[in-house]
């Protein structure tokens, strides 16, 4: 198949009525099922739950407050806020009153708040509590259209000295506000004026990209936009009606919005939040949802957890029957792979595994009434999906990117083939360029990027085709590989291509490493920096005898870096020996957001990395 010219286009599905809005869906929603479960927060221990007819009322109070406070068509909202229900009442109503909301990641510096908000020209931001408002008191000085600052929490709200300026308000008196506004005629007139003036090719939100080279940008998403990959996810899942889910990371996050905000209107679905992501495993016991979206470290951390707790297993026959279970999930999930087919005799063999070990173990996890896993935000590992697989959970990957408005290729229940991100949505258009570029045309894709007429050509070429910036091989059944990011390859000394994700995925398999680069960009072989698993490590440790010590210490062990350096040895066996890697350091910290080697998605910030470690990369080279 000639990649180049390889192009996909699946038949084009029902359009989005014309007319049709975020604010026409969640109306719809609520005259449909208003009385149903829409969020639920975790308030002093037990679950505080808002109806669809809450959410749409508070969202009308929260937009009737915007205006009155001066809000106009157009204008932008900052939102910089955990995982709540304020979060969304606060998105609704900056859109119910016209204006367009602009989420930013909670790790985000003073100077780079202080970038965004001059960007988007913020009239206005919604903050939760001290952390964020300290974060953005240093950028103040540098947005002087900055009108009013929301407090959620009243004790973080400063006043009188604090705020001479009379800038800040507490998200209780401004809702009191808009209630007070919305219960006027006319007050309740002008809101749905605005409403009904909004047009679906206007914005809907402003997501900025987590920065990982340069200034982020901020992409613009339309009402059509979501309301079209809604219906595109929607129509793709085995969901039963109305269901339930957990949202955990961050609304900057294109995918977190989609299935928790965007798709929950069109579904009335029931939406679980977990601000704290350290928590989820024990908000997925109590909620059991029947969907799971993880980027793919969260299913790489759940998988070493696992992987800990059965090492750690004494009784052989128990090990036995549970090693014996998911070799039959594994086989059975293999055989439903596009173009496979499982016997009678396979069925009947898992359906007893699974009642038996499977099952029981997926309800420890929280995961036993998963209809829907899937993964995004990188290609999830081929591994890491076979060794869920044994579990008889099918994580489906899909592909995307925020300029998309989240996946536009994906695994379905009756497609898939793990290790593939899928095939192209209906009405998606898909092709490889020469370089093996994977280039995307649709009803989801940005019209482009707020202020930035370049970058937006370099993003959308004249016959409306976007660039993705990865590069990708197609199989002959039309399911999607992504090889790697195209400004990331490695290029050697000796002109071999190498893809780092291949090698990094290949060691971060071992439950003991936790991150990995893989480096040799002009050099004459590759080399890793890797970090430790904060969560297993110190239990591998315990299990080994080595005495409780933090991660520096462990990096230095004797026996850490003997099975590191398995790690290595195993990862290489299944690696072109231009791909393996001859040294390798392990590092004595963790990599996180707010280390800055990660993005606030969990991705590697290379170019942060590769400046941040350079001496230990150069010692590899001269060693």
């Amino acid at each position: 198949m000639d990649q180049a010219e390889t192009r996909l286009r699946q038949p084009e599905p029902e359009r989005t009525p014309a007319g049709r809005t975020i604010v026409t869906e969640l109306a719809g929603t609520v005259r449909e099922h208003g009385g149903r479960p829409a969020y639920s927060d975790r308030v002093d221990g037990e679950w505080r739950t808002l109806t669809w007819a809450d959410v749409r009322r508070r969202a009308l109070e929260t937009a009737a407050g915007f205006a009155a406070l001066g809000l106009q068509p157009g204008e932008a909202v900052a939102l910089m806020m955990p995982n709540r229900s304020e979060h969304v009442l606060a998105d609704l109503g900056a859109v119910h009153a016209g204006g367009v909301p602009a989420t930013l990641y909670a790790t985000l510096a003073a100077d780079q708040i202080a970038f965004i908000g001059a960007d988007c020209e913020a009239r206005y931001a919604v903050l939760d509590g001290r952390e964020q408002v300290d974060r953005w008191l240093p950028a103040l000085d540098r947005l002087p259209a900055l009108r009013r600052i929301i407090v959620i929490d009243p004790a973080a709200c400063p006043d009188g000295a604090a705020d001479p300026a009379g800038r800040f308000l507490t998200w209780d008196a401004f809702t009191a506000l808009g209630r007070e506004r919305l219960a006027d005629p006319a007050g309740a007139a002008e809101i749905d004026r605005r409403g009904r003036a909004l047009d679906p090719g206007d914005d809907v939100t402003l997501l900025y990209t987590s920065g990982t080279t340069g200034d982020p940008k901020g992409v613009r998403i339309t009402h059509s936009m979501v309301l079209h990959e809604a219906a595109l996810v929607a129509g793709s899942s085995v969901l039963p009606a109305h269901p339930s889910g957990i949202s955990y990371l961050p609304f900057a996050h294109i995918a977190d919005r989609v299935l928790s905000y965007y798709l929950p209107i069109r579904l009335a679905s029931h939406v679980h939040f977990c601000p704290d992501p350290a928590r989820l495993t024990t908000v997925l016991r109590e909620v059991r949802p029947h969907s799971f979206f993880g980027v793919p470290r969260v299913w790489e951390k759940i998988m070493a957890g696992i992987q800990a707790v059965l090492a750690g297993e004494r009784d052989e026959a128990r090990r036995a029957a549970v090693a014996q279970a998911l070799e039959t999930g594994r086989r059975y999930v293999s055989g439903q792979e596009y173009g496979n087919t499982t016997g009678p005799e396979l069925a009947a063999a898992f359906e007893r595994a699974d009642a038996a070990v499977l099952t029981p173990m997926r309800a420890l996890l929280g995961l036993d009434r998963v209809r829907q896993a899937s993964s995004a935000a990188a290609p999830l590992p081929e591994e890491v999906a076979r060794f869920f697989a044994g579990l008889g959970l099918k994580i489906f990957d899909a592909y995307g990117m925020t300029e998309t408005t989240g996946a536009i290729t994906a695994n379905l229940a009756d497609s898939f083939k793990l290790g593939t991100v899928g095939r192209a949505f209906p009405g998606v258009e898909l092709r490889l360029d020469e370089d093996g570029e994977i280039l995307v045309r649709g009803a989801t894709c940005t019209p482009g990027y707020l202020n930035r007429p370049a970058a937006t050509a370099d993003l959308i070429g004249p016959d409306g085709w976007i660039r993705t910036g990865d590069v990708g091989v197609l199989d002959e059944d039309g399911f999607l590989r992504v090889v790697d990011r195209k400004k990331e390859l490695i290029i050697t000394a000796g002109g071999e291509n190498v893809a780092p994700s291949l090698i990094e995925n290949h060691l971060k398999e071992h439950p003991l490493v936790g991150q990995a680069l893989a480096y040799g960009d002009r050099r004459p072989y590759v080399v890793a920096l890797i970090t430790l698993d904060g969560e297993v490590a110190p239990a591998w440790a315990a299990a080994h005898g080595v005495e409780p010590a933090g991660p520096a210490e462990l990096a230095v062990h004797p026996l850490v870096l003997e099975e590191v350096g398995r790690a290595v040895a195993d990862a290489n066996a299944r690696l072109a020996r231009v791909q393996q890697v001859k040294k390798w350091r392990l590092l004595p910290a963790e990599w996180t957001a707010e280390s800055e080697e990660l993005t606030p998605t969990l991705k590697l910030k290379r170019r942060i990395v590769h400046t941040k470690y350079a001496d230990e990369i150069d010692a590899l080279y001269n060693r």
